[in-house]
C-alpha cells in the first residue's frame, strides 16, 4: 500500500534526514522545519525505522485538511479509514499540538479527534464499545494555521533509543544528533584518525563505528508497529535479515576516545561493548589538554563541556585553547565541534570556521563549528 510517510527531526537536522531517506532509495516529497514527508509502502515503514540515524521517529501520514471548528474537525477526521489501520481492540491514545489556530485547545481537540476515531471504528465493526486492550496505535494531530495533519507513530520508543547506552554519564548527547555530526564532518570511515577528546560515555565515536560498518542503528531494538496486522512479518524479517548482511566486518577504523573522567571512560567502554563496536574504539582516561597527536590529517569531533550543559565553565578557555594549538601546530588536522559557548572563532582560534550551522543539543541552541584542515597531497 503506497503511503505518504513523515520522518521527525531537531530543527537543522533536516537536510541529513533528507539525505539518508534518499540514501535508502525513498522519494522525498518536501522538508519543513522538523519534518521530511516522503513516499513508500509497508517495507519503506520497516527499512526507515531500521535505518534512519538522525530522525526522531516515522509516521504514516494519515490525513490533512483545513478545520476551523470541531464539527470540522470531527468529520475530516471520521473520513479517514481507520479500520485499515487500527482492529477492533487496538488502543489508539490521541495527542498533538495546536499554534496559530481557531481551534486553540488541544485537550478539547484531543476528545473529538478520539471520539471521531472511535465512532468509525465502532460503525465498522458493529460494536458500541472499544475494549482498546490491544496493540499501540498513537495517533499524532498538529494544526497550524487552521490546518490539521493527523499521523501514526510506527516507531514507538523515540529512534535515538537505540539500545545500546548501559551506562549514562552528565548531559549525554542524543544518538541521532551524534549521528548527524559524523555525517556532516568530513571523516567517511576510512583510515584517518578520529578522536573524540571529551568523549563522555562515547555516543559520537560509537555512533561513527556504526556508520562506518554500516550498522542499522534500529538492528537490536523493537518498534512499536512490528506486530500490528498491516505490515507483514516476513517484511521485517527480510529486512532485518538484510541489514545483518550489509554488516561491514573488514574495514579497519582507527578510533580515539578520552575523557579526564574515568566514569566516563568505563561508560564508554561499556556502551560500545554493548553497540559491538567496542574492538574499534581505544578510550583512555586522559586530559585532553596533555593530548598533541603524533600523525597527521586527523580528525576532531566533539562536544566539549558548556556551562548551560553541565557547568563546566572555568575548563572550557583551557579546552577550547589546546584545540586551537592542535590546529596551529599541524594545519592537516579538522576540527568539528558543537558548542552553545559564544564568541570561540575570534577570542580562540583567531579565524572564522570554514563552515557553521546552528543545531538544537536538546533545548540548547548550538554551533556547530567546522575548521577544515589543509588537504592531503
Amino acid at each position: 500500500m503506497k503511503m505518504e510517510l513523515v520522518a521527525t527531526s531537531a530543527f537543522g537536522l533536516e537536510a541529513v534526514v533528507r539525505r539518508e531517506l534518499e540514501g535508502l532509495g525513498l522519494k522525498v516529497l518536501k522538508t519543513e522545519d522538523g519534518r521530511i514527508t516522503y513516499t513508500g509502502d509497508e517495507r519503506a515503514v520497516v527499512r526507515s525505522n531500521l535505518w534512519l540515524r538522525s530522525a526522531d521517529r516515522v509516521y504514516i501520514k494519515l490525513a490533512e485538511f483545513r478545520a476551523e471548528t470541531f464539527e470540522e474537525l470531527f468529520q475530516q477526521t471520521g473520513a479517514v479509514p481507520w479500520e485499515q489501520f487500527i482492529p477492533p481492540d487496538g488502543e489508539f491514545p490521541v495527542e498533538g499540538t495546536s499554534v496559530k489556530s481557531k481551534l486553540h485547545s488541544v485537550p478539547a481537540c484531543q476528545s473529538i479527534i478520539k471520539k471521531s476515531v472511535a465512532r468509525r471504528l465502532g460503525e465498522v465493526y458493529a460494536s458500541a464499545r472499544l475494549p482498546e486492550t490491544g496493540l499501540l496505535y498513537k495517533i499524532r494531530f498538529s494544526i497550524m494555521k487552521d490546518r490539521v495533519k493527523i499521523l501514526m507513530d510506527t516507531s514507538g520508543t523515540a529512534l535515538h533509543k537505540r539500545g545500546y547506552r548501559v551506562v549514562d554519564v552528565a548531559a549525554p548527547m542524543k544518538e541521532t544528533l551524534a549521528a548527524a555530526l559524523v555525517q556532516l564532518c568530513y571523516w567517511r570511515g576510512d583510515d584517518r584518525l578520529l578522536v573524540d577528546t571529551c568523549c563522555g560515555s562515547g555516543t559520537i565515536l560509537i555512533e561513527a563505528a556504526l556508520w562506518a560498518r554500516n550498522i542499522a542503528p534500529g538492528l537490536n531494538r523493537t518498534f512499536v508497529s512490528q506486530d500490528w496486522d498491516m505490515i507483514p512479518a516476513e517484511i521485517w524479517k527480510e529486512e532485518k535479515s538484510a541489514a545483518f548482511g550489509a554488516i561491514n566486518y573488514e574495514k579497519k577504523l582507527n578510533i580515539l576516545g578520552m575523557d579526564i573522567n574515568g566514569r566516563a571512560v568505563r561508560a564508554a567502554r561499556a556502551n560500545a561493548e554493548e553497540a559491538g563496536v567496542d574492538e574499534d574504539i581505544t578510550f583512555r582516561k586522559a586530559d585532553m589538554t596533555g593530548y598533541m597527536p603524533e600523525v597527521s590529517n586527523g580528525i576532531i569531533i566533539t562536544n566539549p563541556p558548556y556551562g548551560r550543559r553541565i557547568g563546566d565553565d572555568d575548563d572550557m578557555p583551557q579546552i577550547y585553547s589546546h584545540l586551537a594549538q592542535i590546529l596551529d601546530r599541524d594545519p592537516s588536522w579538522s576540527l568539528f565541534m558543537i558548542t552553545a559557548a559564544k564568541g570561540v572563532e575570534d577570542k580562540y582560534f583567531c579565524r572564522k570556521a570554514d563552515r557553521r550551522r546552528k543545531l538544537y543539543n536538546g533545548q540548547i541552541m548550538t554551533q556547530y563549528y567546522q575548521f577544515h584542515g589543509r588537504k592531503p597531497q
